[in-house]
Formats: structure tokens, sequence, C-alpha cells
């Protein structure tokens, strides 16, 4: 094994170490200041406790705990791997969809007490059959898609930068047994502890690598890169062409950050709405004024110097630019974030499972973190075995993206209907959850391959119609199948405590 080799992997090894253990320290002192009581984070074993850190967590970890759940390798990795600064139109808009979930969804989400968004789903409705149907699709994609698809990216990065020829699976399975250990140790509590001391070294170490990136281009972004690279007006045939910022962005935005239970678990993490609200707007601001350059500008440069190597692009301009002892803690930054990002979506998924599964229709919980470290482990198991399905996706970010309209938009429905609207029957909003599904599946399957729809319309657009047309189906169904005529309340009406209930 070469010495630069050797050097790379001690680093990363050591500080990865380091890392954990200054974690199980933290989260130590945060319970034994606690007391143990539930409201200020102490550990009792019951949901809230495992799920939310009992309620007890200060803005900056909300902060952290959101940023890197969202940043990871799927974004360094994936949107660098585009290798153009069109790119970053989702971070940007990301930064929108952040205010949205501060002033609309958070207050929201604490008047009514709540372990899982799709508990509101229920209130709202008055019936348990749309928790079911969300909890299953949000639990569906976690499962096929978000949990190998960040083990993946993170072993792609960690095999190209360090120009090894090892199976991905030498790199996603201890990543992923590692993220494993954080959830069932410390719960949420331990993942948003490991998720802000991480986002500090990978932000750091990110946006160093911008800087050393320019620098090996004499700070010339543009030359010999076409056009189309350096645009941010994204054309017809782009990953997202410049009219679909005003069609279904916004929508994707907001149900990735407000209705998300991945990120909206986090932010339900504070004692108070105002230290969420904070945690938020700290998110908010890092993602407006850091992520955009640190998730392109690295892969434009890469092409001026490498070609077109798609999602190789950043672990190959990381090992250009860095000396080999700070590539090292690199790897070592960016495995954390792998890491933390993995046990992220591992708790956000265990409780959907414990909470509207195991409780609802096994048996009733007694037990709270032994089912959750059994349902753990089946995750972890399952995310290793599916991470060589992505290998010969040409774009992990696109595919990503792309996959997401068959639940998001969807699930988006149930939430506009039930927050918006009165006496919608529960069935109703599932057949316009299904609709949506089936309608976004036939788009992506049938008529998109075949070239029925026109080449204008993009699956950002096709997110809109299913949008609208899941909204439409949910209130057609309600009132001429059920019988019930739905009632415009406005969202403001149930933002101010007057709606409750169907």
């Amino acid at each position: 094994m070469e010495l630069k080799l050797l050097v790379q992997l001690g680093v990363a090894l050591a500080l990865t170490l380091f890392m954990a253990l200054i974690t199980v320290w933290k989260v130590r002192q945060m319970t034994a200041s606690a007391g143990g009581g539930h409201a200020g984070g102490g550990h009792d074993g019951s949901s809230k406790d495992v799920f939310l850190a009992g309620g007890g967590l200060s803005w900056l970890y909300v902060a952290g705990s959101i940023t890197l759940t969202n940043l990871s390798t799927e974004q360094l990795v994936g949107m660098n791997g585009n290798q153009m600064l069109l790119l970053a139109w989702w971070e940007i808009c990301g930064f929108f969809g952040l205010l949205i979930l501060a002033f609309v969804f958070v207050p929201v989400y604490y008047r009514h007490g709540v372990t899982t968004v799709t508990e509101l789903l229920e209130r709202r409705y008055g019936g348990r059959s749309i928790r079911t149907v969300i909890s299953f699709l949000f639990m569906f994609g976690a499962i096929t898609i978000y949990l190998p698809a960040a083990l993946y990216s993170g072993s792609l990065f960690l095999k190209s930068m360090l120009g090894v020829e090892w199976s991905l699976l030498w790199f996603a399975a201890p990543m992923a047994i590692i993220a494993a250990a954080y959830t069932i140790y410390g719960g949420l509590r331990a993942v948003a502890v490991m998720d802000t001391f991480s986002g500090i070294g990978v932000l750091g170490f990110a946006f160093l690598v911008v800087i050393l990136a320019l620098a090996a281009v004499d700070f010339d972004l543009f030359s010999n890169v076409p056009t189309e690279r350096v645009s941010m007006i994204g054309a017809i045939d782009s990953p997202i062409p410049i009219h679909t910022l005003f069609t279904g962005m916004l929508f994707i935005q907001i149900f990735y950050w407000s209705t998300n239970q991945i990120i909206t678990q986090k932010a339900m993490t504070a004692p108070t709405v105002r230290e969420a609200q904070k945690g938020v707007l700290a998110a908010a601001a890092v993602r407006i004024l850091i992520i955009p350059a640190i998730v392109v500008i690295p892969g434009v440069v890469a092409y001026q110097l490498f070609g077109d190597v798609n999602d190789a692009a950043y672990g190959m301009i990381v090992s250009h630019v860095l000396p080999d002892w700070l590539s090292g803690a690199f790897a070592a930054a960016m495995a954390a974030a792998v890491i933390a990002h993995t046990a992220a979506i591992l708790n956000g998924t265990v409780a959907l499972y414990t909470v509207d599964f195991h409780d609802k229709f096994v048996s009733p919980l007694t037990d709270t973190r032994r089912i959750a470290t059994i349902a753990t482990v089946a995750l972890t198991i399952s995310s290793i075995a599916l991470v060589p399905v992505f290998q010969n996706a040409e774009s992990i970010i696109n595919l990503l993206q792309q996959l997401n309209g068959l639940a998001s938009m969807p699930i988006l429905s149930a939430f506009i209907v039930g927050l918006m609207f009165r006496n919608v029957d529960a069935r109703a909003a599932v057949v316009g959850v299904i609709w949506g599904f089936a309608f976004y599946a036939t788009f992506s399957a049938v008529l998109q391959p075949q070239g029925i729809t026109p080449a204008w319309f993009h699956y950002i657009d096709a997110m809109l119609v299913t949008l609208v047309s899941s909204v439409i189906a949910a209130l057609a169904v309600n009132r001429w199948l059920f019988g019930n005529r739905a009632h415009y309340i406005g969202f403001a009406a149930f933002r101010s405590g007057g709606e409750t209930t169907q």
C-alpha cells in the first residue's frame, strides 16, 4: 500500500475516532445537565426522547442538524458531478423553503406537539388511513432511495479521492454500521450533536476546496468552459430549465424543508418555537451564503482540469488541490458527513415505523429503544445491500431529484388539502395521493421516455401538474364519492389556532 494512501487513511481513521469520542462526551454532558427530565432533554426512553431528543436542543444543534442532514455527499458529489453552475439553483431556492418552514410550519408542529409530521395529518383529517399511507411513502423512499444513495455517493467520493479500486461496499458498510451505532446509542440527540460538529468541519474544508480549486485555474472560472456550464439560465435540455423556477421548484422546496419527516424532525427538537425558528433561520443563512458555492464551483474547475468526469469530479478535484495529510482529514470529515446524514435518515425512518406502524399495528410501545434498535439494524442491512443498484446512475443528484416526484408532490397534496380545507374525508386524501403517485410514475416511465410530452415539459413541470391534479382529485372524490362539501379555510386560519380538527 502506498505511503500516500496510508497517511490519508491514518488521518481519516484518527479523526473519525476523535469525532465519536467528542460526540459521546457531549451527549453525556447534555443528559447529565438535564437531570434526566423529559422536557430538558434527559433520557426517559419515550418516543419524544429517542426521536426528538426530548425537546432539549438549542438553536445551534437545530441548525447544525438541519444543515448536515441535507448537505452530504449527494450534494457535494452529485451537484459538482453535473459540472455546471446551474445546479446552485437547488440551494438558492432551498433558502426560501427554510423560511417557510420557520415561519409557517414550525408553529403548527409545536402547537400540536407531534412526533412525526404524519401525526399532524391524522389529527387534521380525523382518520388513520392518510397517516399510514404517507408514512409508508416516506419509509419506502428512505429504504429504497435515500439511505443507499447516501452510502453510494459517499463511497464513490472516498474511492475517487483515495484513488483505489476497492468495491464501494468496503466504504459503505463501515459508514452504515457506525451510523447505526450513533442512532442506537443516543437517538436523535447523538445524531444532532454529530451533525453539528461534523458540519463545522465539512463546511470549513469544502470552502477551502473552493478557494484552492479556483487558485488552481488562476481564479478564472470561465475560460475553456462551454457557456452552458457557467450560465445560470438553463436551456430546455438542461437539468434545470429556467422556466421551472416558476413552476414546480418552489413546491419541491416546500415539501423537502417543511413536510419531509427527515428535516422537520430536526426542527422539532428545540424546547420552544422561538428557539426552533432561530435554528432554522441560522440554517437558512448557511444555505444562501455558503452552500451554493461549494456544490458547483469545484465541479466546473474539475471540468477545466479533467474534462467531463461526472460524479467522480469532486473526489478528483479534492485529491488534486489538497496535500496528502489534509485530504485524509477531509476524507474523515466527509465520512462523518455521510455517517451523520445516514444516521439522520435512519432515525427519522425508524421514528415513522415505530410510532406509525409498530405501535398501531404490531403492539403498543412498552420499550421504544428496543424496537428502534431492531428497526435500525434491519434498515442498515437493507441500505448496504442496495448500494450497488445506484452504480449505473449517470448523475446521482439528477436521479434523486427525479425520483423525488413519485412521493413528494402526492404527499404535499395531502398537507395542502388537510391544512387549507375543512370537512375532507381521509380516504379522499388517500385517493389524491395514489392518483399523484400513479400520474408521476406514468410520466416518468411512459410519457417522457416515449417522447409523448413536449420537449420543454420537464420533470419539475410534471411535479407541479402532479400536485395540482392530486389536490383536485382529493377534493372531487371527497365531494362526489363521499358526499362531503369541503370548506376552504386558508392556511392562516389553521395557523392561528382556530382550526385543529376536521
